[in-house]
């Protein structure tokens, strides 16, 4: 049992990270050795963990066994993971920091970083694959599965990067702003959530308001981003501030203003907790989460 100083985050945090290499290792997964090393090289990078945290705690609050979703949160956490190096290339983001290290192609070479990427990305879907659960409960499984692969893929992660792309150093418009948020952030966060409810065995109502928290709580996480990228320093950060007003991207606060950004970060953080409004002691966990995400500095 955890120690009463350990919070349920920390503890979550902490069985994320010792399973994160432990489902790649060589006995089950045979990497080229340079491919290892630039994978493992931006998994052990350090992080929040928020999206596989929120994952596992929100298959508690339905009743599930948290060891039983580990494969599906570490998957959720590679797919981010492959997320950050994308976006980090030359051609897109063009990012040579990530978490106060060189980004991974900086660090390995474009083909290498690419290659990271996709291979954290498939082995993902292999984990979720091979795990005890999705032998127990196959169909939960495939849907969980199945609203990853929508969160990540053209409708989801990969739409918003091209968005996003599209709309540098374009007039900021707020609708345009949401939808790029809601595909390339919020979408991932509301799947870990909506993920945990199938998986715990959640009835539906309830998997629909996890994945509504998820939305918002995406959506929080953007706004304090944003706000961080104004107001944060690279040693807070780990990565260069004051970039994407550089580049005119889209942000909150150099869009609409601070003080908007700072009211669109409290109502998205009453909006997650409204979504919990079912949920008694066994959503404190979650509740939580919103306030770690509201109040980060990193």
């Amino acid at each position: 049992m955890a120690p009463p100083s350990v919070t349920a985050f920390e503890r979550r945090r902490g069985m994320v990270e010792e399973c994160l290499l432990r489902f790649l290792d060589p006995g089950v997964c045979r990497m080229p050795e340079k491919l290892r090393e630039a994978v493992e090289y931006s998994l052990a990078a350090g992080g929040k963990r928020v999206r596989p945290v929120v994952l596992l705690s929100a298959g508690s609050a339905v009743g599930g066994d948290e060891r039983e979703l580990l494969p599906f949160a570490c998957a959720i956490e590679y797919v981010h993971t492959y997320s950050l190096i994308h976006d980090d290339l030359p051609a897109m983001d063009d990012d040579d920091f990530r978490r106060g290290k060189p980004s991974s192609h900086k660090a390995f070479g474009e083909a290498a970083a690419i290659l990271a990427g996709d291979a954290l990305l498939t082995e993902a879907f292999r984990v979720m694959g091979e795990s005890p659960l999705a032998a127990k409960e196959p169909g939960r499984a495939i849907a969980a599965m199945a609203a990853l692969a929508r969160a990540a893929g053209a409708e989801g992660m990969v739409g918003g990067q091209q968005l996003d792309l599209l709309a540098e150093g374009k007039e900021a418009v707020l609708s345009e702003k949401e939808e790029i948020d809601l595909r390339k952030t919020s979408a991932l966060l509301s799947a870990a959530a909506r993920m945990g409810g199938i998986l715990g065995g959640g009835e539906e109502a309830r998997v629909e308001n996890l994945a509504r928290y998820g939305r918002a709580l995406g959506l929080l996480f953007q706004v304090t981003d944003d706000i961080l990228d104004e107001t944060g320093s690279f040693e807070e950060m780990g990565k260069g501030v004051a970039k994407d007003r550089a580049r005119g991207k889209l942000t909150y606060p150099a869009a609409f203003g601070m003080k908007t950004a700072l009211a669109r970060a409290e109502a998205l953080s009453a909006e997650a907790m409204s979504a919990l409004s079912s949920f008694g002691e066994e959503g404190d966990a979650l509740r939580d989460i919103v306030r770690i995400v509201a109040a980060r500095r990193s």
